[in-house]
């Protein structure tokens, strides 16, 4: 009976841990009262999220990460992501890349990371559905988007963001991140947590699959649709 009940207790705790959610906030997601969406794209390869977000609002400001987007290359929106300092950058075939992920995946006390951003001309809209999830932020939302990812940045005694690494042929540039890549903080856990901080629910385990962030960010956008939709039935 004790090895039964204990059995039971461990599959709740891990399914309560798989489910569970980092919650919403409605003051900042969705948009009310007519005011200017902020519009972000979620992008997915597969197994790896990155946001896009247009230039102009994030070089607003005075701060390191406005610095670091207006130094960027042309291209009116900017695709932000997180990860693995080296896995990351590199652009190799992954199967030769197999044991270099097992390291960024398990090695004891984790790893250092980087934020990518990478200015793109082409507007994500124009990307297939099946690849983007689209949401509008309020600009309170947007700004604490914002500021989650600046937070990330690891910065000089100047106070600037710090460029480690960057591709040839490649706009994309990486700086530093203080976060820990790890595998119970990887790149899809990252951008759920970016997300979050701009009002979306957002899953917390579960973040680990692109699919999973994906999922969340149209479940999100949808209900807000259709919170617009009542509001103007009324």
């Amino acid at each position: 009976m004790l090895i039964r009940w204990s059995c039971a207790v461990l599959v709740g705790l891990l399914a309560g841990l798989w489910t569970a959610q980092r919650p919403d906030h409605p003051a900042l997601f969705p948009p009310h009262g007519g005011q200017a969406a902020i519009v972000v794209h979620l992008l997915d390869n597969g197994f790896h999220t990155d946001l896009a977000a247009p230039r102009a609002a994030l070089a607003g400001g005075d701060d390191p990460l406005a610095w670091a987007v207006r130094a960027l290359p042309p291209g009116d929106w900017v695709r932000i992501g997180w990860g693995d300092a080296v896995f990351y950058v590199e652009q190799g075939p992954i199967s030769s890349r197999l044991q270099d992920g097992a390291r960024a995946f398990f090695r004891p006390g984790g790893n250092p990371s980087v934020v990518m951003l990478d200015p793109d001309p082409v507007d994500p809209a124009r990307l297939s559905e099946a690849t983007r999830a689209t949401v509008r932020l309020s600009p309170a939302g947007f700004a604490a988007l914002r500021a989650r990812v600046a937070s990330s940045l690891r910065l000089d005694a100047e106070g600037r963001a710090v460029v480690v690494a960057s591709r040839p042929g490649d706009d994309a540039v990486f700086y530093a991140s203080h976060e820990t890549f790890w595998v119970g903080h990887l790149c899809n856990h990252w951008t759920a947590e970016v997300l979050n901080a701009g009002g979306l629910p957002m899953p917390m385990v579960r973040s680990l699959r692109s699919s999973a962030v994906m999922r969340a960010a149209r479940t999100a956008e949808q209900r807000a649709a259709e919170l617009d939709l009542r509001g103007a039935g009324d």
